[in-house]
């Protein structure tokens, strides 16, 4: 029995010793309702991890968020996409509590950002008030809970970073409870032939292992024949009690024969970092079929600080005649952990599967940068722009080029230049750089026109486009008619939407006087909330102007009558 607690204890050393760093009776929680998550910390995401925790809240907009200690606040951001409306807070300990999504701002927040953002006659604001200016204290109301911004769905995203490094740690090692009996879900385990000389099953390339469950809840998988240089890696998720949500894992330890080869957490990260993700993952598996496998090895060109210990990068070097047990533990925040047991044998074996030959007519060097001409476009890689050197598929067109695909990750932007000298001045008005999707339709790329050049700057690759977009925006009044008399109402609405180049900008006036209307681009509505300003006058003169990227416009404009 001694032994077996010991052994507990080793198994929860890292955790506790995590949590012993930082205040676990300081902060309260942002919500006065349980916290079950639709996301955790260091969760995977599209070139990033999340910085943060998404705490659901019951379906419903609008629930009081508060601060979770006294403090400052020190930012306040509005954005259409990213974070939405979001809130810093700074504590006398130290860290800073970020509040993102939010539907609105506490009475007192809400009226500063306000006539900031009527000072600009802009929605979007960044604003970095004075230490002290707006002074919060534990439990009041700073704002409340949205769906702003890039969210998907209500909810609010939570974070606790440092104030002097700005890094972000996992809100959980402050204390706060959430519920959580369940082992994470093993959906995939693959392996991966390293070096030169390296086969596993007979393959030179990736293999998919296959496994079975233990009667003990632990997964075995089939043996296998390996020989040189191999690495492992795998894909799941994690799941909170009271939520369907699949999460992301809090840790990963690999183990050789008793030792360990490479061991990492999402304690804590930096945004600096993050997009190194897409060496973490095997981003040409994610490019392909939208699965992220999390690598059990660490590349070179890999500057993770994530990770805890590391031998030979976490590859197995496979002899011939030796056998090899390599454990996978995956664990979530609560130390619930799921064990997987891969059984290696040594043995050489000629491939039947050989390595994939990829070799075109042209060959990037990562850390050089790299130009060529297709014809129609010239683009242009600085150095560093990819992590590896690997040979690259372009194909020239007319007004199309191809430029690889999805299946490689650019770390950096590359730029991409098109001759648009054969058009003529009105054609050039209406023409922009496009993406095409897999669906073959035109994606905005942010197109900056010079003489007859048109650039781009992105880090997507894929076939890119001449488009053009003749048609204005469509503006279109959502809860309200002409000449309507609107005393009982307390906001308007309105429909924007543009079928191509999407919206650049827009404008609202009242009785000539600039009004902020807040634009949500997911449901494309624009909302004027009478609050804001005191209308005077019983008629109401309401005009609209909405701009697309390209310079089409669009002017909306109704009478309706106020008491």
């Amino acid at each position: 029995m001694r032994f077996y607690f010991l052994g507990i204890l080793l198994l929860l050393s890292p955790f506790l010793q995590a949590q012993e760093k930082y205040p676990q009776d300081t902060f309260q929680s942002p919500l006065d309702i349980p916290l079950v998550l639709a996301g955790t910390f260091g969760e995977l995401r599209s070139n990033h991890f999340h910085s943060g925790i998404d705490i659901k809240t019951q379906r419903r907009q609008g629930l009081p968020v508060l601060a979770i200690a006294d403090g400052t606040v020190t930012r306040i951001k509005v954005s259409l996409w990213g974070y939405g409306k979001a809130l810093y807070v700074a504590h006398p300990n130290g860290y800073t509590s970020v509040y993102a999504h939010l539907q609105k701002f506490g009475p007192e927040i809400e009226s500063y950002i306000k006539d900031i953002q009527y000072k600009k006659q802009s929605f979007e604001v960044e604003v970095f008030p004075d230490y002290g200016e707006l002074k919060v204290t534990k439990g009041s109301t700073i704002a409340y809970s949205g769906n702003t911004g890039g969210s998907s769905g209500p909810h609010l995203h939570f974070e606790i970073r440092s104030s002097v490094t700005e890094k972000p740690t996992n809100p959980l090692l402050y204390g706060y409870e959430v519920r959580d009996a369940t082992n994470p879900t093993l959906l995939g385990l693959y392996g991966y032939p390293l070096s030169e000389d390296a086969v596993i099953n007979q393959s030179a390339r990736k293999i998919q292992l296959n496994f079975t469950k233990q009667p003990d809840g632990s997964f075995l998988a089939d043996k296998i024949n390996a020989i040189g240089n191999i690495g492992f890696g795998f894909n799941g998720f994690d799941r909170q009690d009271m939520a369907a949500n699949k999460n992301g894992v809090y840790a990963v330890k690999q183990t050789v024969n008793g030792k360990v080869y490479s061991e990492y957490d999402f304690e804590t990260f930096s945004f600096g970092e993050t997009r190194y993700i897409n060496t973490l993952i095997d981003y040409a598996h994610y490019g392909k079929f939208q699965q992220r496998i999390q690598k059990c090895f660490k590349e070179p060109h890999n500057r993770l600080g994530i990770y805890k210990t590391l031998h030979n990068n976490g590859e197995i070097t496979v002899k011939e005649g030796m056998s090899y047990t390599v454990e996978l533990l995956i664990s979530d925040f609560k130390m619930n952990q799921t064990k997987v047991v891969i059984p290696v044998e040594g043995k050489s074996e000629v491939p039947k599967i050989p390595r994939a030959d990829s070799k075109t007519e042209n060959f990037i060097i990562a850390n050089k940068p790299n130009n060529f001409d297709l014809g129609a476009a010239k683009v242009y890689f600085p150095a560093n722009t990819f992590y590896k050197d690997f040979y690259i598929e372009l194909e020239k067109g007319q007004d199309t080029v191809a430029i690889h695909n999805e299946e490689v990750a650019a770390h950096r932007n590359f730029t991409i230049s098109f001759d648009a000298s054969k058009y003529s001045g009105a054609d050039k008005k209406q023409l922009f750089i496009a993406r095409l999707d897999d669906r073959q339709k035109p994606r905005y790329s942010k197109t900056f026109k010079r003489d007859g050049s048109f650039t781009t700057r992105t880090r997507t690759l894929g076939t890119y486009t001449l488009a053009r977009d003749t048609v204005a925006p469509e503006i279109k009044a959502r809860n309200f008619k002409e000449k309507q008399w609107l005393s009982n109402y307390s906001y308007l609405s309105l429909k924007i939407s543009d079928d191509l180049s999407g919206v650049n900008s827009y404008n609202a006036t009242l009785n000539g006087e600039w009004i902020l209307m807040e634009y949500e681009p997911k449901t494309k509505t624009l909302t004027y909330n009478f609050d804001d300003k005191i209308l005077d006058k019983t008629q109401c003169d309401l005009k609209v102007v909405v701009t697309d990227n390209v310079g089409n416009s669009s002017t909306f404009q109704s009478t309706f009558f106020r008491k």
